[in-house]
């Protein structure tokens, strides 16, 4: 049976690991060589990519492109992850924030700033991803990233929760914007919900979902499959 080769687009579900997603593809394809690019934590969902055959040859070349997120942060909590999976390590009075209060919080995070990586990361050190000396209670020197946010706007505000969209570099992580800005505030915060919802020219509008790739045929899924021309011609490549 030959490979497959090319790109899938899947909504990836929660309480998953991008690795989960990749483990049930290789079972529907019957096919081994299958990756991702970019690692979307178990409570996010939204666009993940999975490289098919050769197509994983051109992983590093669609990870490195921009992407655009959808979430909320909840004000007034901070957690050992800087999300709502981790344990609540600080709570702190919400004050009455205005719109223009959330909005200067978030003016501060635009255009090119440094962000250290959380301890909840796939960064290796030493080749171990941070995130197992994580879960040993281990906290090791993190050094600060270059990131970039092209554009952002906050939309539904009701505190202690607010919504928001923004577009960034490779490399960014959400849920340090979100613990950032809470520390901006003044009273702390976490990322309560994700979504990634673009990546370079792919969106997750009419991505495969991962009911369709778990139940549905190979040649069913096959078919849902970008051809590596395809990925050339819509990156404009």
């Amino acid at each position: 049976m030959d490979n497959i080769d090319g790109v899938l687009l899947v909504d990836k579900s929660p309480d998953m690991t991008s690795h989960d997603v990749v483990a049930v593809a290789r079972r529907t394809l019957n096919q081994k060589k299958i990756g991702h690019c970019g690692t979307l934590d178990p409570m996010a969902t939204g666009l993940l990519i999975l490289t098919l055959g050769r197509g994983t040859k051109i992983q590093d070349l669609l990870m490195a492109e921009d992407k655009e997120y959808v979430g909320s942060v909840k004000l007034g909590e901070v957690t050992t992850t800087q999300d709502r999976q981790g344990e609540i390590t600080e709570t702190q009075q919400v004050p009455d924030f205005t719109d223009e209060q959330i909005k200067a919080a978030l003016d501060k995070f635009a255009g090119d700033f440094y962000q250290t990586p959380p301890m909840v990361s796939a960064i290796k050190k030493d080749g171990v991803p941070l995130y197992k000396l994580a879960r040993q209670g281990k906290e090791v020197k993190r050094d600060p990233r270059l990131v970039h946010v092209y554009n952002y706007e906050v939309r539904d505000i009701c505190l202690p929760e607010f919504s928001f969209r923004v577009v960034c570099s490779k490399g960014f992580y959400v849920r340090t914007y979100a613990h950032e800005i809470g520390a901006e505030l003044g009273c702390g915060a976490h990322l309560s919900a994700l979504r990634r919802t673009k990546s370079g020219k792919f969106s997750a509008d009419g991505a495969i979902t991962f009911d369709e790739l778990k139940h549905g045929s190979r040649e069913s899924v096959a078919e849902r499959a970008l051809s590596l021309a395809e990925v050339s011609r819509l990156r404009g490549a």
